[in-house]
């Protein structure tokens, strides 16, 4: 792994620590807001969910179900899901740190993802990024130049628990309740 990718990966997490902790303060959830937010969010780990389904790291590139229509759905489905977030904390400010810190560290994160797969898959990969988008989605799924000599793999519920997707879902769920906590706090004591 490249110095640069070391630490976009570490401080990703480092920083993300303190953004969720002034998100939280700076929040100013409603019940509507957290019910809003959570169906937003609730699209993004299917999203996820989906993405985690057809992925085999390490194993093959990936480049059917959603990986046809963007080269990352996962980081498409995070995105998602902090628009959820974003909405169920009803705060401008809460909203543009989580927004900033999200385009700052996810995009570098694809960017390094997209020189390791290169590197891994080589002319398969290029090809593969030709057709298909980087974040925004295709409406339509890209179709291969040659015929593939692997069908497609479809979603897997075993390569989900492999990829252990599982824990966005709890954590999601977790994030949800401490908004919660947020909004009640906010509610009996005003802050």
């Amino acid at each position: 792994m490249s110095q640069q990718r070391n630490f976009w990966m570490r401080w990703r997490v480092r920083v993300g620590y303190p953004v969720a902790v002034i998100y939280w303060l700076l929040a100013k959830p409603t019940p509507r807001a957290i019910l809003l937010g959570g169906i937003v969010a609730a699209c993004g780990l299917i999203i996820r969910g989906v993405a985690s389904g057809h992925l085999r790291k390490y194993e093959e590139l990936a480049t059917d179900g959603p990986y046809a229509r963007t080269r990352n759905p996962p980081y498409l489905g995070s995105a998602v899901l902090a628009v959820g977030f974003i909405t169920a904390g009803r705060s401008w400010w809460a909203g543009g740190i989580v927004g900033a810190y999200f385009a700052l560290f996810y995009y570098a994160v694809m960017r390094n993802e997209e020189s390791d797969l290169s590197a891994r898959y080589g002319e398969a990969f290029k090809e593969y990024a030709a057709r298909v988008p980087l974040f925004f989605p295709r409406i339509a799924a890209a179709r291969t130049t040659e015929p593939s000599a692997r069908p497609e793999t479809g979603f897997s519920w075993a390569q989900y628990r492999r990829n252990r997707e599982y824990q966005a879902f709890v954590g999601a769920l977790a994030g949800l309740g401490i908004v919660w906590v947020r909004m009640w706090i906010r509610m009996r004591f005003g802050h």
